[in-house]
Order: C-alpha cells, then sequence, then structure tokens
C-alpha cells in the first residue's frame, strides 16, 4: 500500500549511498523524493522546486553549519517538519537543532524508523498550515 501519495521529501545527506537508500525505499512507500548532497542543494531544492512536505537531513552537510541551514528553511518556511538522520554520538547530550519533528540515529533499522515517522508526521494535518488556511480565509475580499 502506497502511503506517501502527494507528498514530497527532500533527503539531505553527505553520503549519496545513503541518499539513494532512502529514495529507494520513500519511493517504494509512495513518495516524491528529491535529494540534496551539500547545504547549497538543500537551499536550492526547499526554495526553487515544488513545495516539499518533509526534510530528512543529515546535518553533517559540506559547505554549511547546519544551525545555519535549519534556522534559514524554519524562517522561510516555518511550517516544513524536519527530520534530522544523524549518528548521536556526533552530538553527545546536546543536539544543537531548533525545532525538529524528530530524530532518528543513523543504524540498521534507521530505514524502516524513517519510514515510520515520515509517515506519522505526514498523515497529521499540519497545525501551523491549517491556522495559515484558516487566516487566509478570513481575509476580507476586496471589492
Amino acid at each position: 500500500m502506497a502511503r506517501g501519495k502527494d507528498f514530497t521529501i527532500l533527503v539531505a545527506d553527505r553520503n549519496s549511498h545513503v541518499r539513494e537508500l532512502i529514495r529507494r525505499e520513500m519511493t517504494i512507500e509512495g513518495y516524491r523524493v528529491r535529494l540534496a548532497g551539500n547545504g547549497h542543494q538543500v537551499i536550492q531544492q526547499a526554495y526553487q522546486h515544488e513545495p516539499i512536505d518533509l526534510l530528512i537531513m543529515d546535518p553533517d552537510l559540506p559547505d554549511t553549519d547546519a544551525s545555519f541551514l535549519l534556522k534559514k528553511i524554519q524562517n522561510r518556511i516555518p511550517y516544513l517538519p524536519m527530520v534530522i538522520h544523524a549518528f548521536a554520538s556526533d552530538y553527545g547530550n546536546h543536539l544543537p537543532f531548533l525545532e525538529v519533528a524528530a530524530f532518528v540515529e543513523k543504524g540498521a533499522n534507521s530505514v524502516e524508523i524513517l519510514k515510520t515517522v515520515a509517515y506519522e508526521i505526514l498523515r497529521k494535518p499540519n497545525q501551523q498550515q491549517t491556522k495559515a488556511l484558516k487566516d487566509s480565509d478570513q481575509q476580507p475580499e476586496e471589492s
């Protein structure tokens, strides 16, 4: 059963093998998937294409500071859910990220966990998007 109909996921990881594995598995689930291998590509994909519904990202991307990149995306697309997919040992007890929807530690079953997390996040209506739609509906019509 295709879970991801009508949803687009951006997968960002410096390792092309990890990107392709996640792309393949998410595509099987029915998601449209775009890929980014560095911070510049993340910005390009997030801003210049059709909207994305979920960002799955390993913050260890070349050419960027992860905290800066996440802030930049959250400022421009505040309703975009983000899942950090990384080795927890790289961050110790301090995960220097803003509000993210989930943290999935890389490991043997992490792609299966990512599929479940993506499904859970995307099946729920986003509260901020819902509020934005309601607010736009309440705007007075121009005469």
